[in-house]
């Protein structure tokens, strides 16, 4: 009986362009963001009718309901329609993401390769967030534009001044600041691993279904995914949407949003 070949944490090359390395969890970033291209081309074609056909009409409930849902979160329509072009992608892009990671082909087209002394067999098409460097890039944009909302909202010094106080000034005020500086930099630890962990797991756990009971029984598991790969890609945007919503509240709670929707 052959034993069970889990996923390894890290991603596999593919082949070189160059010096730079093109890994399968690239492939299928790259697959997504066109995907999302053909969908925005198909979009525009449309001309955006007064009169929808089917494609628009889905495509209005689906923006319609991202942004009735996110102004829910952040409280305020006009916040909604600043942020709404970063964290509705953010959203549809790891959703799209997660679930082209369960389709048939991905994990089980491989091309062998030698490593160690031995060919082993390495898949072509590997699940983008199961790729901690590519849900850490993510991070990062998430929580670099929430730092470039709060200084355009705030300016400069009054964000700084959340995070810098003079202690000979204000010693409790300086403590907590320097704890919501280190706060901002966990941010990217908890988005990239819990993004990466549960993406990660669920490969894993289909591996092992798929060599225990083929066939069937894997199906469930499959629905799961697509379920946890939702609930995943709502987490991570419905929280950039909260943090971006404390980025542009200044200590006395005053919102400063009209500088960036004007800018």
């Amino acid at each position: 009986m052959s034993s069970i070949e889990t996923p390894p944490l890290a991603s596999e090359t593919i082949f070189h362009l160059g010096s730079f390395e093109i890994r399968n969890t690239l492939i299928m970033a790259w697959l997504a963001v066109g995907v999302i291209f053909v969908i925005a081309w198909f979009a525009r074609r449309t001309r955006y009718r007064e009169i929808p056909g089917r494609f628009q009409t889905l495509l209005e409930m689906i923006v319609e309901g991202l942004f009735d849902f996110f102004s829910t979160v952040i409280g305020d329509r006009k916040q909604t329609r600043t942020f709404f072009p970063l964290i509705a992608t953010i959203f549809l892009f790891l959703m799209l993401a997660n679930w082209m990671g369960i389709f048939p082909g991905v994990g089980s087209i491989t091309i062998p390769e030698a490593a160690e002394g031995r060919i082993i067999n390495v898949p072509i098409f590997r699940s983008m967030n199961a790729d901690v460097n590519m849900t850490l890039a993510i991070a990062l944009i998430s929580v670099v534009s929430t730092q470039l909302f709060g200084i355009a909202a705030l300016g400069v010094m009054p964000y700084a001044n959340k995070f810098f106080v003079a202690p000979w000034r204000d010693p409790i005020g300086s403590f907590v600041g320097i704890l919501e500086l280190i706060a901002e930099l966990a941010k990217v630890i908890s988005f990239s691993f819990r993004l990466f962990g549960n993406i990660f797991a669920g490969e894993v756990l289909l591996v092992v279904i798929s060599f225990l009971m083929p066939y069937l029984a894997p199906i469930p598991f499959l629905g799961l995914e697509l379920f946890v790969g939702f609930i995943q890609a709502l987490v991570f945007s419905m929280l950039t949407a909260v943090f971006l919503k404390m980025a542009v509240t200044g200590h006395g709670g005053h919102e400063s949003i009209h500088n960036v929707a004007h800018a």
